[in-house]
């Protein structure tokens, strides 16, 4: 029988296993979906533009893409057409108090599946306030969680689009998540608040969640005619980009997005070839070169 190995780990010990286990598939298993919270305390950076694009363009690469809309202003939603609580079912804030009051329902009756390829969890102002009532909950942070936890399997990617603001519905937006997406707008004072941001998601990688990672910064809104915009991506990454992925790819500010909601499309699907349209398109790629940089390294570690 071969010699048991000392696995280390990220705590101030180590676990020793036969060695035989560590070609096992079992002690290796990846989550087939991962949950990405697109989120920044501030408003108007391109949270919501980003998910929707994003999930799109992921949808166009055949991954099953289910996009949450956990903002009590529901733009996504409005924005994809469904402008009205009457042209859906249920809402996130639903099944949030089915999952504190313990109702058994069938959650996936609450997904929209649009024309687009990917599926919608929608929100509405029904959401407003119901942090004041998720407080005097147990397990408060994560209710969210739980409530992903019953459908995730059906996906690749689930993206959340985060509220602006760090309060009840951010913190259980991150202990839901796998990682994040940090959209930052290419303007004066774009980083204001990014810190408060990033000691957030400190406090509930230390406390929580303890696998939740950045998947990076998104800079958005760029404009190549001004030196200003230049100026604040840059530095951006020279201030954040040492120990924080700054993605290569970045967003430029599109008329086109704005006509798309009126539409009740994506942009995506609205204008195509749109050089925003085409970014997100090249976002899309690194994102999922990250999943797979993850598996790649998962199976050397095996080896």
């Amino acid at each position: 029988m071969k010699k048991n190995k000392k696995i280390f780990c990220n705590f101030p010990f180590y676990i020793s296993i036969p060695s035989v286990w560590l070609c096992r598939k079992e002690f290796f298993m990846e989550n087939k979906c991962k949950v990405i919270a697109i989120a920044n305390q501030k408003g108007g950076v391109g949270k919501t533009v980003t998910s929707v694009c994003l999930g799109a363009c992921l949808a166009q690469d055949n991954k099953k893409v289910l996009i949450v809309d956990f903002d009590p202003q529901g733009s996504l939603t409005k924005g994809l057409g469904y402008r009205s609580p009457d042209s859906y079912q249920q809402s996130i804030k639903d099944l949030l108090f089915n999952e504190i009051n313990e109702v058994d329902v069938d959650y996936h009756h609450s997904i929209i599946h649009t024309d687009e390829k990917f599926d919608l969890l929608p929100s509405n102002i029904s959401l407003s306030g119901a942090d004041i009532q998720l407080s005097s909950v147990m397990s408060r942070e994560t209710v969210f969680k739980r409530v992903l936890d019953k459908i995730k399997d059906d996906y690749d990617y689930i993206l959340i689009d985060s509220n602006p603001a760090l309060n009840l519905f951010t913190i259980n937006g991150l202990v839901a998540a796998d990682s994040i997406i940090i959209p930052v707008q290419a303007e004066p004072y774009a980083t204001d608040g990014l810190n408060d941001l990033l000691h957030t998601i400190t406090t509930a990688k230390k406390q929580i969640n303890p696998n939740l990672k950045i998947d990076g910064i998104l800079i958005t809104m760029t404009d190549a005619r001004t030196n200003l915009s230049k100026h604040i991506a840059n530095e951006v990454r020279e201030n954040y980009g040492k120990f924080i992925r700054v993605f290569k790819t970045e967003i430029p500010r599109a008329i086109k997005t704005s006509e798309a909601a009126l539409s009740g499309q994506s942009p995506i699907q609205y204008a195509p070839n749109a050089e925003s349209s085409l970014a997100y398109r090249r976002l899309a790629k690194e994102v999922e070169q990250i999943g797979k940089n993850i598996t790649k390294t998962r199976h050397e570690f095996s080896r």
